[in-house]
């Protein structure tokens, strides 16, 4: 994570640089489209887009934009996409549909030569570094900040070299709490796992793409606020329920299904990215780098399921292996 952290922060003036000529080209809105867990990295920026910046946000998955596009989307659009191997079939085609247009497009891959990098505007190689955030702090911060909306930019993105190391702590110090979750839950037949806010895409993405695609185990994913419309009926006390609390704005929904669940299940879990010091880190930027925090410290619970259950997490038997 050291190495990879100080090789993904290196790309840092190329992509201050992207969003310097991307704005300097005119921005009505910012689509972000992707598939899968790459929806997921972006969803947090989202957030603050939508809470801290005048211009307006859309996210789609790329599949739903080929099947319906958006009629806000134009000329003057950017649309920032992601995918880790720049192969993803259906970015790859709403990439395609996008040129055609003549639509401003950021790709964001971990390697060149790839065939989504080839038809973008702007191509964002992050080096399979670490934090896969790191470029999305780049470019959409400094995007609010030339639109006079962060003016915090430079010291927030100075202290973001601090982040990789920040984050090997954090996964040193849940590992012992991760491994007695895999050990208890390593066979349970179903879990819920809650999140809101910035941690949302954190949220359904583990549920989804960790513990549905490569450990085959089912869960439901839901927001704190929608949980209590439905959800809070499945709870009783061998109910598996996971809450992912954020640092941001609604931790309060966070905790106010902390104070329901632990009432009505035995199996109640928190993961609190408050629990973790991030040294070089200020206060009162911890909220925007909780989502990879999250990522840092269930990457460990994930190590150890894969060890606990014997099923490897590069394990499919459909994904990428079939017809779909």
């Amino acid at each position: 994570m050291r190495k990879k952290g100080s090789l993904i922060y290196s790309i840092r003036p190329q992509v201050e640089e992207i969003a310097r000529k991307a704005f300097d080209n005119g921005i009505d809105n910012i689509f972000l489209i992707a598939s899968g867990g790459s929806v997921a990295i972006m969803q947090s920026f989202d957030v603050y887009l939508s809470t801290m910046s005048k211009i307006p946000v859309y996210s789609m998955t790329a599949a739903d934009y080929i099947a319906c596009g958006h009629k806000q989307l134009n000329q003057h659009s950017l649309v920032i996409t992601y995918s880790k191997s720049g192969t993803t079939m259906e970015t790859v085609a709403a990439a395609k549909l996008l040129k055609d247009e003549g639509i401003p497009l950021i790709a964001i891959v971990s390697h060149d030569n790839t065939p989504l990098g080839d038809l973008a505007t702007y191509t964002i190689n992050y080096l399979d570094g670490r934090p896969q955030e790191m470029p999305l702090y780049f470019l959409i911060f400094s995007i609010m900040h030339l639109n006079g909306e962060f003016d915090d930019y430079e010291e927030f993105a100075d202290q973001l070299k601090n982040l990789p190391d920040a984050l090997v702590d954090a996964s040193i110090q849940v590992d012992e709490k991760a491994r007695k979750y895999a050990e208890d839950y390593k066979e349970d037949p179903y879990q819920i796992w809650i999140g809101s806010g910035n941690m949302w895409g954190i949220t359904y993405s583990y549920a989804m793409c960790v513990l549905e695609e490569s450990q085959w185990l089912r869960t439901k994913s839901v927001t704190s606020p929608e949980f209590f419309h439905g959800t809070l009926e499945l709870l009783d006390k061998d109910v598996c329920v996971t809450l992912l609390k954020t640092e941001g704005p609604t931790r309060a929904l966070d905790e106010r299904v902390e104070r329901f669940a632990q009432k009505y299940t035995d199996k109640f879990n928190v993961f609190d990215t408050k629990d973790f010091e991030l040294k070089g880190i200020s206060d009162k930027y911890r909220q925007y780098v909780a989502a990879p925090v999250m990522w840092a410290a269930l990457r460990r619970v994930s190590k150890h399921y894969e060890a606990i259950r014997n099923h490897s997490l590069d394990l499919r038997r459909y994904y990428r292996k079939v017809e779909y």
